[in-house]
């Protein structure tokens, strides 16, 4: 029923948005076929279905599990902890702190997430709460060490339901929420050079940048350089160097003002290079305006180093 089976794609939706249509739904939800990432429309009150993107759905649920946990046991536990990869949205760690937990930033993929509940199991120190990467992927519970769409699903489904109680939809709660932390929006601009002169390319353009850091970016101060190859963290104001702490991984950080960040890193299976990219505004306009704005910079910066 679907020409390309995955959650992150829109012709993965004609079907279920044809009917949702038809009967008034307030949420389409699709997973794919193993069932580990969840995709999510969901309907305002005017009847215009949006679209949630991983890490939209990921803070909608981890603020509903946080917010919820905290009402039942009247406290969160304080060594309590919400996982993001470094790829995620900066909203993560905003909602994580909002609720005095810690919060910890892993490697790409949903293994490094695991790895931190099994550490927690074997020190006796930490609970997991929560734990959500970029590419639609989300833990609720330490019955799995990798992402599950199943109790995401019903994690949505039961938010939608609490939501509607106050007289709400899904995404009057993503509204409030980007009102009390900020519109962050974040994506994605990948470019890809074939051959081995393209890969070659991708290794000198990722040398370029480790030589020399970036001091602006998009009008965007850099405030740390992060090189998680040489697992270093500098310090651009002082230049003190401290270590990043994470397996070591051919993967660029810059963290920027006004809580911005940008991400490069090569595709292990393909010979293309992403640069992934987050910004904070003061309205949805402001945030997706800021975002086009600082993608343009980025590829800009990048096409002057091929």
């Amino acid at each position: 029923t679907v020409s390309y089976p995955n959650p992150e794609a829109d012709e993965a939706f004609t079907l279920g948005l044809k009917l949702a249509k038809e009967i008034d739904a307030d949420l389409v939800l699709a997973t794919d076929p193993d069932a580990d990432r969840l995709g999510v429309r969901v309907k305002d009150k005017d009847g215009v279905y949006h679209t949630l993107t991983g890490n939209m759905s990921g803070c909608l649920l981890e603020e509903y599990e946080l917010s919820q946990r905290k009402a039942a046991a009247g406290s969160l536990p304080e060594d309590g902890a919400v996982v993001s990869t470094i790829v995620t949205t900066n909203m993560a760690g905003t909602i994580a702190k909002a609720y005095g937990l810690r919060f910890i930033e892993v490697l790409t993929g949903f293994k490094y997430i695991g790895q931190q509940i099994l550490g927690f199991e074997q020190s006796g120190k930490g609970t997991y709460l929560f734990g959500f990467e970029e590419s639609y992927g989300c833990l609720i519970g330490t019955h799995a060490r990798d992402k599950d769409a199943i109790v995401a699903t019903m994690a949505l489904c039961e938010a939608a339901a609490y939501y509607k109680t106050q007289g709400k939809t899904l995404w009057d709660a993503m509204i409030d929420m980007y009102e009390k932390y900020g519109y962050y929006k974040d994506d994605i601009q990948s470019i890809t050079l074939k051959g081995i002169e393209g890969l070659e390319k991708i290794q000198s353009i990722l040398e370029t940048l480790r030589k020399n850091p970036p001091k602006e970016i998009g009008g965007y101060q850099v405030t740390s350089a992060r090189d998680y190859k040489l697992d270093t963290i500098r310090n651009m104001a002082t230049g003190e160097i401290t270590e990043t702490g994470l397996p070591k991984s051919n993967v660029l950080y810059y963290d920027l003002t006004d809580d911005a960040w940008l991400c490069v890193r090569p595709s292990g299976t393909e010979p293309k290079v992403k640069f992934y990219y987050g910004v904070k505004g003061t309205s949805l306009a402001d945030a997706d305006e800021k975002s086009k704005a600082l993608g343009e910079k980025v590829l800009e910066m990048i096409h002057q180093m091929l």
